[in-house]
């Protein structure tokens, strides 16, 4: 696993990673695992606009990456910013535990195996907001991490049944860790954000306070314990009653159902 390290502003850490990639001649303009294609790239300037509202350092980061690197912009765009809102083949499962002794969270991801090499783990301290390590298979978009200040978030992906321009899993969860302290905190900015793709995101603050979110462009539901429990859990599907509706049958889950139950069970 590559380990980057990042710091400064996020224009120069972008720029700053980008040239170390341009110097060392690889290119970001070719995407490995799907084509971005003008229906991706007009998709990711309608979501840069939303990005310029509510998220302007990520599109800072992005653009600095693209100059650095001397590829476009738009396509960098298209390409991060469409991620999560198509379908795509990956596999995942997130718990968080609280038993009073201590705090637990965990999560694994099934990739792609012949990307192995380009998965990154990220330590950032960044300029105004709050330093995590994090990892990720799409750089700039985190997948799971820490910040600073003890609190922990993970994704699942869930198949699209419906899509909008917005902040999709990774942004989400990156945003979550440079902007938010506690669990709570991060629950309202899920609420507060427009929401691209469909996902849950697992959350555990130093308080001991754990939840999932199932969330997509038009609903978010917080799970917490039930009463005897002490944990929290998820795979790649919805699992509350409300968000029955945004399921896909039509799509194979990989067996997340059968994840879901061993996690809970274990």
């Amino acid at each position: 696993m590559y380990h980057g390290r990042f710091k400064g502003s996020h224009y120069e850490a972008g720029y700053k990673w980008g040239a170390l990639l341009n110097k060392r001649g690889q290119k970001l303009d070719n995407c490995p695992t799907y084509e971005v294609g003008e229906k991706r790239i007009q998709f990711g300037k309608e979501c840069k606009v939303i990005f310029e509202k509510y998220y302007p350092e990520i599109l800072q980061e992005v653009k600095g990456i693209a100059d650095g690197n001397e590829i476009s912009f738009e396509y960098l765009c298209g390409m991060l910013f469409s991620m999560y809102c198509f379908s795509f083949d990956n596999k995942c499962t997130c718990f968080a535990i609280n038993n009073k002794d201590q705090i637990l969270f965990g999560r694994n991801s099934d990739f792609l195996v012949n990307l192995e090499k380009l998965y990154m783990n990220c330590i950032y301290k960044l300029d105004n907001v709050y330093a995590f390590n994090g990892n990720t298979t799409a750089f700039v978009q985190m997948e799971d991490g820490v910040n600073e200040e003890g609190l922990a978030v993970g994704l699942t992906f869930i198949y699209p049944k419906l899509t909008k321009p917005g902040f999709n899993a990774g942004i989400l969860l990156r945003y979550i860790l440079e902007k938010c302290k506690t669990t709570q905190e991060a629950i309202t900015a899920i609420k507060m954000l427009p929401i691209a793709s469909q996902q849950t995101i697992t959350i555990a603050d130093k308080s001991g306070d754990i939840a999932v979110v199932e969330c997509n462009s038009e609903k978010v539901v917080v799970i917490t314990p039930q009463a005897g429990e002490d944990f929290v859990a998820t795979a790649n599907n919805f699992n509350s009653a409300e968000m029955q509706d945004y399921k896909n049958p039509q799509i194979d889950d990989w067996r997340s159902c059968d994840r879901y139950e061993t996690a809970k069970k274990l």
